[in-house]
């Protein structure tokens, strides 16, 4: 493995504590009697009085026998003032002179014991009286900071990186915190929603023979014991509808579905997405549940019903505006398509500028039109309703029209972020869609659904009149979170594999450069050559060297020339 200048000097930092007699990663429980956050909020409280605080060192100002440094735990930062005799003694100044200013670095972990107080300019701060290494850190941490303009220099920002090693991303964006932290409000005030109602939350298999409830390419596995094919699921929905057969009135289901398609910014190939089923419901109780719910939630996360999605303020205040799907497509195309089969439609598609082929049939063609001329018009919410037949083989036939079927989607800022039904219950007409589906497959479409004869069983058993829906949670977080990136709202995002850096071997002054520019970049070219004390001709080969491996840059800005750390 290929180290670093300041990943050697830091690993030597490490055998030098332990020839110390410090255990760089010590067992036993360090107990902590605040945090950070609380300090600062509740200065009044804590003025005068020890506290034990644990965290991660972000900077340090050395100033002679003291110093200033800055600890970071999960609830905040805080300023700590290190005194050479507060934390040593005159006998035996090591963990003063040695340990803190010489062998921690930014981002080890330590431990302080010290009292509260407020500096001459008001700053929050900790006098530390005694303090223990919890965990040495053998990597650097990028060093971002922002001067007194509030301009931020040497941002961890590459989206890339930041996916890649989200713990580094969680570490010096604090934002980045904020996002995953209201994602779980949102979850909350979900369940608790559906809680105080009585709906009972379930868990489905993951693993599934059919991979069903959903138009969408599964994974697929091989489970050895049995010797049969299993699929990731793709929806929850068969499974959940069993329930409601078995007697349950309300189940819901916060899920982990995977489908085997394409990557973008608004779709990851695991996903999570909350589905309900209510026993002796329609898609109208649906909607007006619906409204309550999402209205509830931004106010919950972001203490208002509106929110700000990009350039658009969002309200979730409800009620919402109900739009015919059909009626849409006319709206905004100026094509009448109820009625129209397959030739109709695709000369229409064609008109409009929609490229359809063979395989497709009307609801995909249908869908296609909606998506590309409609859908994202509708900015502020809007349950778009009553879509044909074809496109939703799970969905009761409507009261009022054979040919549409009692659906909706609610679309916000131009995208779905729900999709609801008056469930299907009768199971002779079920049994007819999945074969409606099973000549779609045949004809070469690769997302029609399969026929599972297990959950038609169930139907014949008889399911009661029920409303179900589901709602992507990533997206909704997106939302809610003003993120135009589903990769911003996953911990960990799916990734293509990571491209393996070349194995380069350094001469000894390509090591000492590549180390003072790790330690301070961007640096002036000038100023970095005077520094490295080299000649012309063995600064020249030095620089070619690390620009050619890739490791350094030069930049020629109105400032003069700097050299930067790739």
């Amino acid at each position: 493995m290929q180290l670093s200048a300041l990943e050697i000097v830091r690993r030597e930092s490490l055998q030098k504590l332990r020839e110390l007699g410090i255990n760089p990663y010590p067992a036993e429980e360090f107990k902590t009697t605040t945090t950070i956050n609380e300090i600062v909020s509740k200065f009044d409280e804590f003025e005068g009085k020890e506290v034990v605080l644990a965290g991660r060192m972000m900077s340090r100002r050395i100033m002679g026998k003291a110093s200033f440094a800055e600890l970071k735990d999960a609830s905040g930062r805080m300023q700590i003032y290190v005194n050479r005799d507060e934390i040593s003694s005159e006998d035996d100044p090591t963990m003063y002179n040695t340990v803190f200013k010489k062998l921690l670095d930014m981002g080890d972990i330590i431990g302080i014991r010290g009292e509260v107080f407020k500096t001459k300019v008001g700053e929050v701060s900790v006098n530390v009286k005694e303090l223990t290494v919890l965990s040495k850190s053998l990597r650097p941490l990028p060093v971002v900071k922002t001067d007194a303009d509030g301009k931020v220099h040497d941002a961890f920002s590459d989206a890339e990186t930041r996916y890649r090693q989200r713990y580094v991303d969680l570490i010096v964006n604090d934002q980045v915190k904020e996002t995953f932290i209201k994602r779980t409000k949102i979850t909350n005030s979900m369940r608790n929603f559906f809680n105080e109602r009585g709906y009972l939350e379930v868990e489905t298999p993951i693993l599934q023979p059919i991979p069903g409830g959903a138009a969408a390419r599964p994974f697929m596995t091989h489970h050895n014991a049995l010797d049969i094919p299993l699929y990731l699921r793709i929806a929850n929905e068969l499974y959940l509808k069993r329930l409601i057969v078995g007697g349950f009135d309300a189940v819901y289901e916060f899920a982990k579905d995977f489908r085997n398609e394409g990557m973008d910014r608004t779709h990851n190939p695991e996903f999570t997405v909350m589905e309900l089923y209510v026993a002796y419901k329609d898609y109208h109780w649906m909607m007006n549940m619906t409204e309550e719910l999402l209205e509830k939630i931004a106010i919950d996360t972001n203490g208002t019903s509106e929110v700000q999605i990009g350039d658009n303020l969002v309200s979730f205040k409800a009620p919402y505006p109900r739009v015919p799907i059909l009626e849409a497509i006319k709206i905004h195309t100026g094509y009448d398509v109820a009625g129209m089969g397959e030739e109709e439609l695709r000369d229409v598609c064609k008109k409009v500028g929609i490229e359809v082929d063979e395989t497709m049939g009307i609801g995909k063609m249908i869908d296609e039109l909606f998506g590309e001329k409609c859908e994202h018009l509708y900015i502020q919410p809007t349950f778009i309703t009553d879509y044909p037949k074809e496109m939703s083989p799970l969905t009761k036939e409507h009261r009022d029209n054979p040919a549409l079927t009692e659906r909706f989607e609610l679309m916000v800022n131009g995208k779905e972020l729900a999709n609801a039904y008056s469930e299907l219950n009768d199971p002779i007409d079920q049994r007819e869609r999945f074969e409606d589906q099973l000549s779609l497959s045949e004809k070469g479409d690769d997302e029609a659904m399969f026929i599972d004869q297990d959950f038609i069983r169930s139907l014949e058993y008889g399911m009661p009149p029920t409303s179900g829906i589901g709602i992507g949670i990533d997206r909704l977080v997106m939302f809610m979170t003003n993120n135009s990136s589903i990769q911003e709202v996953l911990f960990f995002p799916q990734m293509k594999p990571e491209k393996k850096a070349p194995s380069v071997e350094l001469n000894e002054e390509e090591k000492a450069v590549l180390a003072m520019l790790e330690a301070n970049s961007p640096v002036l070219l000038n100023d970095l050559k005077a520094k490295s004390g080299l000649s012309n001709k063995k600064w020249d080969k030095t620089l070619k060297g690390l620009t050619k491996y890739n490791l350094a840059k030069v930049n020629n800005t109105d400032d003069g020339l700097f050299v930067e750390v790739v």
